[in-house]
């Protein structure tokens, strides 16, 4: 997209509603004389500076505090003016109209911030932490935004693509000067730079799945034979009756959602019908959506009752690339002492949801699982594109290092790497699609 042929945009940058204040921005070429005819003053850069706002006719619709920034030094990278009045929603949606009579187009979503991106005043994943900063909903989320929108994460991405790229030019010269004295293929150079690039991709990724689950919030859900304490469960964790319990099994046939947060972390609980084998067209179609949850789901509680052998036959329901903790419920009947113990194949949890013996343990393990930190000082905000893009480029540079080692074939080894350094090369807009970009700014809110 060519900046220079970009209009003037204008949108109100407070919340619908009245409040005392509102602010309406304006970026592009046509500022300056839209701020003379509006003002009817010349502005000094980055002074604050009180004004009227008038009408066609002279006439004057609000007064308030006017800041000019000229490009480049703004948050677009483009003049920017801000108005900033009484914050009405009819005096706002006049001052308004009177701008976009003078010029100026009504702004699309995220465009300020799309703009910012495509001046290189932001690269796109510390664009979309401007989006998340604005959603947060938590302090430990907002913190971690704010990382992310200082450029740590970005950092790190720029420091595992500046590697792939002298790899690169390391293996690609060896290609191109057989005559030379790089024998990459049997130097260990290479190998061992390729290996470090995997496990510093590694501790990124699991950085950035902390991120993203202090985003999105962690899915986990309950599954269990009926009457194990599901719903039970879920009550217990919501603080409030949010599914009904009874004695009789299979009460839940449909799909329960919870959201709630364990000190200021989001958790997304899904209460699901019991596993079992069953003819009751309505169980059966029940049981079919708790599978479709739990192929979903970042964890499953896998609720049991401690009075009986463990059924292996719940195991099929289960998928094998999803963590398990296995709850062992009503201790209060075995008369045994809550605990919690990691297991060969992961967690065991022995608990009461009746008495509330070990639920302390249960949340505790479960804000473990999300991440939880006292400090997230090393934590940055992330989106499940980058947890992919991270995947994807972990994969390629492994196949790299597969190609070396077995094939020995080095434009192969080229091709890896190249792939790598592009799926990396995403999460910051290096190489990016039009159709990513509209899907992204497209998800803010007017005026950011």
């Amino acid at each position: 997209m060519n900046i220079e042929s970009l209009d003037t945009i204008a949108a109100i940058a407070t919340p619908p509603g009245n409040g005392g204040v509102g602010i309406i921005r304006i970026s592009g070429k046509g500022v300056s004389e839209i701020a003379r005819q509006l003002l009817n003053k010349a502005l000094q850069p980055r002074l604050a500076q009180f004004s009227s706002f008038t009408d066609d006719d002279g006439s004057v619709i609000d007064s308030g505090i006017a800041l000019y920034f000229p490009a480049p030094a703004s948050y677009t990278g483009e003049d920017v003016l801000e108005l900033q009045g009484h914050g009405g929603a009819v005096v706002l949606d006049m001052v308004l109209r009177r701008v976009l009579m003078l010029g100026a187009r009504l702004a699309n979503p995220g465009e300020f911030t799309e703009r910012a991106f495509l001046n290189n005043k932001l690269d796109l994943a510390q664009a979309e932490a401007v989006a998340d900063l604005i959603e947060s909903s938590t302090e430990q989320s907002v913190r971690s935004a704010q990382k992310s929108m200082q450029g740590v994460f970005s950092n790190q991405i720029n420091e595992l693509v500046a590697e792939l790229t002298e790899l690169r030019i390391y293996v690609e010269a060896a290609i191109d000067f057989v005559d030379e004295e790089i024998d990459f293929l049997s130097d260990g150079v290479v190998e061992n730079r390729i290996v470090r690039l995997l496990q510093r991709i590694e501790q990124i990724q699991n950085t950035a799945q902390q991120g993203r689950l202090l985003r999105d919030g962690m899915t986990v859900v309950l599954a269990g034979k009926p009457n194990a304490g599901k719903s039970s469960l879920l009550n217990a964790l919501a603080g409030h009756d949010a599914a009904i319990v009874t004695d009789i099994a299979g009460t839940t046939r449909d799909v329960l959602r919870e959201r709630i947060q364990l000190d200021g972390m989001p958790l997304h609980i899904i209460d699901t019908a019991g596993l079992r084998e069953s003819e009751n067209a309505v169980e059966k179609e029940g049981i079919r959506r708790a599978q479709e949850e739990i192929k979903k789901a970042d964890r499953i509680l896998l609720l049991l009752d401690s009075r009986e052998l463990e059924d292996d036959e719940l195991l099929r329901y289960l998928p094998n690339n999803i963590s398990i903790t296995k709850i062992y419920n009503k201790i209060d009947l075995t008369k045994t002492a809550p605990m919690i113990q990691d297991t060969a194949t992961g967690c065991e949890l022995h608990l009461s949801i009746k008495t509330g013996a070990g639920m302390e343990l249960l949340r505790q393990h479960l804000k473990r699982c999300m991440g939880y930190q006292e400090q997230t000082d090393n934590v940055f905000i992330a989106r499940r594109r980058h947890i992919e893009a991270l995947r994807k480029g972990h994969a390629f540079v492994e196949s790299a290092l597969n190609q070396l080692r077995i094939s020995q074939a080095g434009e192969l080894v080229a091709e890896d790497l190249r792939q790598a350094q592009y799926s990396l090369s995403e999460i910051t807009g290096e190489f990016t699609s039009d159709d990513l970009l509209g899907k992204i700014f497209s998800s803010f809110c007017i005026g950011k």
